[in-house]
């Protein structure tokens, strides 16, 4: 690819640490730089040591009481990650600190006031070629600077879930009044919450604000693009991109060895899942629970293995089950994908299943639900197979029949999954993004709307 052109590019994003939308734009932060370009990252939350990661500045706090509640913030989040409920103490203290943010937050509105947005492009050494804005909620950007900046700069907006589309949620489920503008809001507890239904105020205040801007859209999934364009959230152009994970730690191994480095059973089927949180309402632990307990039921032999919580659901405890705490070590997870027979996902909202691309790139079949983006990953047949979602008895099914397939149909559905599992490599998300940034700016030089 001819970089002469496209030399530099900012990211935006929540933090530069974590897993999901902040993961992809840490890993594509990385990949460019590679690549020679100059690459940046610009986020609400800075966690690691990286001279171009920048932190979206916050305002300064005119009252001592203000300030004091902003050295309270910086503190819990100093502690983020190492005692629980620090991340929402810090958001509170400082929400509490601005009176026009906490103003927004106490009439129900979608908080965008952060003033320190507007110093975006400053925060970089050079004005960038492009930005490529991925979650722009987790309470750090003001949407009403979209206009602004993209009269400056081409700007990609990577869909990760469907917040930029709604009056609020991050997912919307079964509701569809978002295609028409919002309002009797049967979710509001869902994240990010509002504290009184003023979803149609925000749906509106999102539509103006996307009128008079110029932007491009991404999406991880079909499905999720799909939404994207019934919306109001009106792109120049939509591309499908689909997210990407490390290929040389998630790939095809022998199962035994991988059961032996473990301390698993070679001999025994084996299920893995990972946890969530119990009041989940996207993953779906309920139907994990009951899934779970009919295998074991019909399956007595079955080992499970859970990772994500250091101590099983009580539910589950009866079970013969290892319960892992979150793996920070890459190669470890993809060690226990590779012992498992099956990897099994719930959810009631999904646009792109992470998990199951690490899981299938590790040559394990998955059963997962027929929700959102997982029909584009998980082929029935090909790479496991699919169960109508909230349906424990139909998703134990699948379990129950990938592990009683013959050894020459394990071998096909595992070849398969690694397959498609495999088609998920960094490099292609990448240079699938670099060719497109390029025709951007060579379509906005064209109509006469960017000099270099």
């Amino acid at each position: 690819m001819n970089n002469d052109q496209l030399q530099r590019i900012l990211q935006v994003s929540t933090a530069d640490s974590g897993g999901g939308a902040e993961g992809t734009a840490w890993e594509l932060y990385q990949y460019f730089r590679r690549q020679g370009l100059a690459s940046w990252l610009a986020v609400g939350r800075k966690y690691r040591d990286s001279p171009d990661v920048f932190e979206l500045p916050r305002p300064k706090a005119t009252t001592l009481s203000g300030r004091i509640l902003q050295q309270l913030g910086n503190f819990a989040r100093s502690l983020e990650g190492k005692l629980p409920g620090m991340r929402r103490f810090s958001r509170v203290c400082e929400r509490l600190a601005d009176p026009l943010r906490l103003q927004e937050w106490w009439q129900g509105l979608e908080e965008f006031h952060y003033p320190g947005t507007s110093d975006l492009l400053a925060l970089c050494p050079h004005t960038p070629d492009l930005v490529h804005c991925h979650n722009l909620h987790g309470y750090y950007f003001d949407l009403g600077f979209l206009p602004k900046l993209s009269q400056q700069v081409p700007v990609v907006l990577n869909l990760h879930d469907a917040w930029l589309l709604t009056g609020h949620c991050s997912y919307f489920f079964a509701c569809q009044t978002w295609q028409q503008g919002c309002g009797n809001c049967p979710h509001l507890d869902t994240y990010p919450a509002c504290r009184k239904d003023k979803t149609s105020e925000n749906w509106q205040r999102k539509a103006e604000i996307y009128a008079r801007s110029r932007f491009y859209v991404t999406a991880p999934s079909r499905w999720l693009l799909n939404q994207a364009q019934q919306s109001m959230l009106h792109a120049v152009e939509y591309r499908l991109i689909p997210n990407s994970i490390d290929c040389t730690i998630f790939c095809p191994g022998n199962r035994q060895q991988a059961r032996t480095r473990l301390g698993l059973p070679l001999d025994q089927p084996i299920v893995l899942f990972c946890a969530a949180a119990r009041n989940s309402i996207f993953k779906d632990p309920a139907t994990m629970v009951e899934t779970m307990q009919r295998v074991a039921e019909q399956e007595p032999s079955v080992q499970f293995v859970c990772v994500g919580s250091k101590a099983p659901l009580p539910a589950l405890r009866r079970l013969p089950l290892r319960s892992l705490p979150y793996l920070r070590q890459p190669t470890l997870l993809a060690d226990y994908y590779r012992a498992a027979d099956v990897f099994v996902h719930t959810a009631r909202a999904e646009t792109f299943g992470k998990t199951i691309t690490e899981a299938m790139a590790c040559g394990t079949p998955v059963a997962a639900s027929d929700i959102g983006g997982i029909p584009e990953q998980v082929l029935p047949g090909k790479n496991g197979f699919l169960a109508p979602p909230e349906n424990a008895e139909a998703l134990a099914a699948r379990v129950l029949q990938i592990l009683r397939l013959s050894a020459e149909e394990k071998a096909r559905l595992s070849s398969g999954a690694a397959t498609q599992g495999g088609k998920y490599l960094l490099q292609e998300q990448g240079n699938q993004l670099l060719e497109w940034y390029q025709e951007i700016i060579a379509r906005e030089r064209k109509d006469g709307l960017r000099a270099r």
